[in-house]
Parts: C-alpha cells; structure tokens; sequence
C-alpha cells in the first residue's frame, strides 16, 4: 500500500459524499463525478497516487484493445502473486482513474496495490502522464478512431508518443504497427523495446488486415518478440524465445490473440526472471471477456453475447468474427457516433439478417446496413422497448441472440439490463 497523505483527507472526503449522493440520484452511474470533483479541488492527488505504487506504474494505451490487454495483463501478474490496483475500462480518463483510486483509497488517500496497471485513454494519457513515470508503457496500436476527437493518426501516434517517453524501463510495441515502430525508434537510450506481432501465416489467414491504420511490411521474428503463430477460434499459439505456448482467449477473433501476446509481453517485461510462460498460459485461458468484447451472459433467461464496436476497424473485425449463421442480431448505434457515415468504409454484409436496429442513431444505422445487402426486420429508435422486445423472443433456432452496439448503447444496454457493475 503506498504511502497517504493527510492533506488529501478533506478531498477524499468531499469526493466520497459526492460518490454517496451521485449514486443515490442515479444507482449505477455517476462513476466519474467524484473524480472530476477530486480533481477540481487537489489536482496533485492522481499524479501523487500513480507514482507511489512500491513496484510502479504499468500503463497500457492506443486506438483499440486497451481494455482486453490491461485485463489479461491484470490477470497474469495476480496469478503470478502480484498485488494489482487497476481501473475498470470504463474508467480511463483523468476524472475516471481519480474515481478508481477513490473506491479504494483510504481517508488519508492510500491505495492498496504493490503494482498498478492503468488502461488509459490516448488524449488523457497524455496529459495525466505529465510529470507522473511509469515503470513499463504498452501500446496497443494506432487506428482512425474517433474523428470528433482525435482528428487524424498522426495526432493519436503523437499521444502515444507522449506517453512511451514517461517509461522508465520498457516500452512494449505492436510490431505490425508502423506508426509504433517508427515511435520505438525514439524510445530514449536506456529503456528497453519489446515487440509482439503475428506471423505471415496469421496475417494472410485475416483477408480484411489487422485493422490498423498502417501495417509494417514485415513481420515479427520470433528470436527477437513474441509472435503469434496460430489463431484457431478462441486458441492462441505464441511463440517465445523458441517456446511454444498454447492459451485460450476469451472471444474469438484474432485481435484477441494480439492482445494475448500484448499482455504476455508486458508481463514478461514486469516481472523479469519471475515470469513463468505457463503461469501466463494459465491465466490467460482462464480469463472471461470483457464486458461488450464477445462477452456471453444469460439474461432474462436467454444467452446474449455482447460486441462493441469503437471506430471501422473495430466494425469490421467484430462483425467478421460474428458466429456463421447467427440469425438473430440488434444493432444500436448510440449518440457516441456523432456522424454514422464514419463506418461506411466497413462491410457488415456477412450479418445477413438484422432483427431490430436501435438507438439514437437508427434510422442512419438501418440505411448503412441497407447498402451493405443486410436485410432488417424492424427499426426501433427506443433502446429500451427494442431490448425488451428483442429478448422477450423466443431463442434462434441456431447460435445465440447477439447485440452490436458502439459505446453509448453499451452503456445504455447495460444500465437497463441492470448489469451495472464494473466491467
């Protein structure tokens, strides 16, 4: 546990009461309130509290598969017997990791954890991570994401850079990621690059690419990173350092097994010679989805999996790994996706069939899906009436019930159904 400070009491306090009464108006929500708060009133307090973790900072960034990698990587070291605080993923940027922290600090503001592994948001890990060091950086990849907010790549690398530099002893790159290759390049003399990657088999086994906005030409040697060497379904093969290590994922796909090999590198890079390949293997293959990434739950007595899809890439490599043949499908683009058309360049042609498109942003949905050949038994505008509906069906004949919606709708399915626990 590190070190508190009394002068934090008073903004504990206050961002407690604030928790209490955001709660109260709204159960379930509200969960970055107390941070921003908190943040108003002791704008030292995140910094202070990230850089005193006795065995460091460990912050995982980049356009997508933040949330999927900080949670295997979690869920390596704990097997591995390290004291882990992290956030949940809804909860990365600045107000939100301020919040994480409150959950668990004390009155003095003490947080228990010898490590902590942060996802961050690219923008406000940029900023949170001025003037705070981090002991190892991992960055996932860099995509066209979120125009409204970050306007081209160059601009989400440039971010990332920011952060890559606070790393005290590794950076951990996606080497299919030229913009994080050329980033690697100006990591500062004295702190270690390591790589992860797919194999030329992998890649030439995912006809639409890998989704980033540009793939290096070459691929990974395995004597030099850990490489991927085989997806097959929700089976991962890594090679390491000429060990060959079978994990399971927790959602088909292969951007899960990058963010497998993601996790198992910046593991590797965290606890040096205590890292065990077969620890690793095990936690990996224990681990369950994250909320939205291919996650399968019962609800209301009917099994529903959940796909988030965040920019086009993320569209199309989710909606490619959609179960052949499932039939029954809602799809709710939220008030998140200010302008619709940004998935045009996606292909949704292999869902087929649609049961209800939903949310704010319907009617733009339904035309989209439309031109991609997809036909749709109904238009639903209201989220709440169309999952009620679409649950209250009987089960499909084949697969399971599947819902796709972009953040928002998650966040609206989710606060509905009353999952409103931390992911």
């Amino acid at each position: 546990m590190r070190a508190g400070s009394l002068r934090y009491g008073p903004a504990i306090l206050v961002g407690r009461l604030t928790r209490f009464a955001a709660r109260l108006r709204k159960p379930g929500g509200g969960s970055a309130v107390p941070g921003l708060v908190v943040n108003r009133i002791a704008p030292n307090y995140l910094k202070r509290t990230l850089s005193g973790f006795p065995q460091g900072l460990v912050v995982v960034s980049g356009s997508a598969g933040k949330s999927t990698t900080t949670k295997m990587l979690v869920a390596i070291l704990r097997e591995h017997g390290v004291d882990v605080f992290t956030n949940p993923s809804t909860a990365n940027i600045s107000q939100g990791l301020t919040s994480a922290l409150l959950e668990q600090a004390d009155w003095r503001g003490r947080v228990p954890g010898d490590v902590a592994v942060l996802e961050m948001d690219e923008g406000h890990g940029a900023l949170v991570m001025q003037g705070v060091d981090a002991r190892v950086v991992c960055l996932t990849n860099v995509m066209v994401d979120q125009i409204d907010r970050f306007h081209d790549s160059e601009m989400v690398a440039g971010m990332l850079e920011r952060i890559a530099a606070r790393a005290g002893e590794s950076v951990v790159v996606n080497a299919d990621d030229a913009y994080l290759e050329r980033l690697a390049a100006k990591v500062r003399p004295g702190v270690a690059v390591r790589r992860y990657g797919v194999s030329q088999a992998v890649l030439d086994a995912s006809p639409r690419g890998l989704g980033y906005t540009e793939t290096s030409t070459d691929r990974l040697d395995p004597a030099v990173g850990v490489v991927i060497e085989a997806v097959n379904g929700r089976e991962v093969v890594l090679l390491d350092d000429g060990l060959r290590v079978e994990a399971g994922l927790p959602a088909r796909g292969t951007h899960y097994a990058v963010d497998a090999a993601a996790a198992y590198s910046t593991a590797k890079a965290v606890l040096g010679e205590r890292f065990s390949a077969e620890t690793a293997a095990a936690a990996l293959t224990a681990i369950p989805a994250v909320f939205g990434r291919g996650e399968r739950l019962s609800v209301r007595g009917q099994d529903v999996e959940f796909v988030l899809i965040q920019n086009p890439a993320s569209y199309q490599l989710n909606v490619d790994s959609i179960e052949p043949g499932t039939s029954d499908i809602l799809f709710a683009i939220g008030s998140d996706v200010r302008d619709p058309s940004y998935f045009w360049p996606a292909d949704a042609s292999s869902l087929g069939r649609v049961a209800i498109v939903s949310g704010s942003k319907a009617g733009e949905a339904a035309l989209m899906l439309a031109y991609d050949g997809v036909e749709i038994d109904r238009v639903e505008p209201d989220l709440g009436r169309a999952l009620d509906d679409f649950l209250a069906a009987p089960a499909p004949t084949s697969g399971v019930k599947t819902i796709v919606f972009s953040a928002d709708s998650m966040r609206r399915t989710r606060a509905h159904l009353g999952l409103t626990g931390t992911e």
